[in-house]
């Protein structure tokens, strides 16, 4: 690896910062110029349509894109006009460029990235689309497919402190710094950190950078919200094996994601939360949420983890040799394969899952709840809201007895609906199904009873009031219509399906 990440000096950070802006150098500045198919195309890391795009455009954008996303030389009079005020020189001097005969080369890359309310930039390594090569081991990573799914997923109340364990480049800490008081961010890599102190200055804000192996840089601290983007990946041991220091963390199977599970805890203020990533390994025999509970067992913490993913140990050889810029067929690739294929079967592991762990902290005396789900499919984008309204729902209902529960006027959310299925000529229907529109998007079947209770749920009537009236007009057992109503209503309403 022989370029620096870019240093950090206020002055000329400043003018960086009001070329990009004045270049419209944003997410939706790019994807207007490349339009949907390029664009599209290189989020996929296909360079050619964006190539074509860019040569053909004198636009400052174009000369940006192809500088520092595509790694093309462009010439020094193109990336002139493009930073006017910090100039040739200026970008030189800050380590993001370097002369190449008549033209530039970029150092890094430097990329736009966005949510609904902020345009940001972030600089991190050039990846194997700029470089055409495997990636090093010190690699730091920019905007990947993991931290836009850490940033999907965080609930984001407003706290006086959170910390982004793992910081990379920086992505999670500049999401926090939207509801955060103050925000500490940590990494083993120096050169991430330096990555994440441009990346601050950059975006006009400061962190507190710590340097450290996972929770030491924190030792005796607590704050409202932890996210992380841990080196989750499970990798061989092996001296055949090249670690990247932003997905391996050095540990044997799973033991770095358990162990971070099973000491954040202690970092976390009362009602605090920690939003995770992690993949956990499957033994043959076992199942996923024996295994994961068993990493939760006397942690004290509230847990809801949800599995999105699961692959076979070949899928997953597959999945992270392809992530370092090996492609299949090379000698390297193959020899990696094998390595994971071995490392698998000492441990008869049969399949690893992928999911995002949910951690809070009780702010009340009372047994934690843990909720492990299966949701394979879509979800709403952004989750973090749903999230924190889960749990919230998921707290008060831990909180609260059967009683309470049933002396509630529940109502549907508004995204609820149901679906009928019925064979043609029959006069009921087979299966009656509760659809949720947001969220985990729900599919729950529903009893003749249950879709009764539903449709007078409404914010009126009490589920115990509704439970009798529905027992008198079926001529059923009160006791037992009642009972299956609490127990849809404690599962439909931990996850916004039924309001308070």
């Amino acid at each position: 690896m022989t370029a620096n990440p870019p240093r950090v000096d206020d002055g000329l950070v400043a003018l960086l910062r009001a070329d990009l802006v004045a270049s419209r150098f944003t997410v939706a500045g790019v994807t207007e110029l490349l339009g949907p198919m390029a664009a599209a195309a290189l989020e996929r890391d296909q360079a050619l349509p964006a190539q074509r795009v860019t040569a053909a455009s004198s636009d400052a954008r174009a000369a940006l894109v192809r500088l520092f996303t595509l790694g093309d030389p462009v010439d020094a009079t193109e990336v002139a006009a493009a930073l006017p005020t910090l100039g040739v020189a200026g970008a030189v001097d800050l380590g993001l460029v370097a002369p190449e005969g008549d033209g530039v080369v970029a150092r890094c890359d430097l990329r736009p990235y966005a949510t609904e309310d902020a345009d940001w930039w972030v600089a991190s390594d050039l990846g194997e689309l700029a470089t055409g090569r495997p990636l090093d081991p010190g690699h730091v990573l920019g905007v990947g497919g993991a931290s836009t799914t850490l940033a999907s997923w965080t609930p984001r109340p407003q706290v006086a402190r959170a910390l982004d364990l793992g910081t990379g480049c920086g992505v999670q800490a500049l999401h926090l710094g939207a509801h955060a008081g103050s925000v500490v961010v940590t990494d083993l890599s120096e050169r991430a950190l330096d990555y994440a102190r441009f990346n601050a200055a950059l975006n006009g804000t400061t962190w507190d950078v710590r340097s450290g192996s996972m929770l030491d840089p924190v030792a005796g601290e607590r704050f409202g919200l932890v996210v992380s983007n841990p080196p989750f990946v499970i990798t061989p041991r092996s001296g055949a094996m090249p670690l990247f220091e932003y997905r391996d963390g050095g540990a044997s199977g799973d033991d770095l994601v358990r162990d971070l599970v099973r000491r954040v805890g202690a970092h976390l203020e009362p009602g605090g939360v920690a939003q995770l990533l992690g993949n956990w390994e499957v033994p043959r025999g076992s199942t996923w949420t024996g295994r994961v509970g068993e990493w939760l067992d006397g942690t004290g913490l509230d847990a809801w983890v949800v599995q999105r993913a699961t692959q076979d140990p070949a899928e997953y050889a597959e999945t992270w040799a392809r992530d370092g810029g090996h492609h299949p067929g090379t000698a390297d690739f193959n020899t990696m394969y094998a390595a994971w294929l071995d490392d698998f079967a000492a441990r008869d592991v049969e399949a690893i899952g992928f999911g995002v762990v949910t951690l809070q902290r009780p702010a009340t005396d009372r047994e934690p709840f843990v909720d492990l789900v299966d949701v394979p499919g879509p979800v709403e984008q952004p989750m973090g809201p749903a999230v924190l309204a889960g749990l919230a729902a998921r707290t008060w209902l831990a909180e609260h007895d059967d009683d309470a529960v049933l002396d509630v006027a529940w109502r549907r959310a508004d995204d609820v609906t149901e679906e009928r299925h019925a064979v043609p000529g029959e006069p009921d229907p087979r299966v009656i199904l509760l659809r949720q529109g947001g969220g985990l998007r729900r599919q729950v079947p529903l009893s003749t009873v249950t879709a009764a209770y539903l449709s007078v749920s409404d914010g009126e009537l009490t589920a115990r009031a509704a439970a009798a009236a529905i027992a008198g007009l079926l001529g059923l057992d009160d006791t037992a219509v009642r009972d299956e109503i609490l127990a849809l209503t404690r599962d439909v309403a931990k996850d916004g399906l039924l309001l308070r």
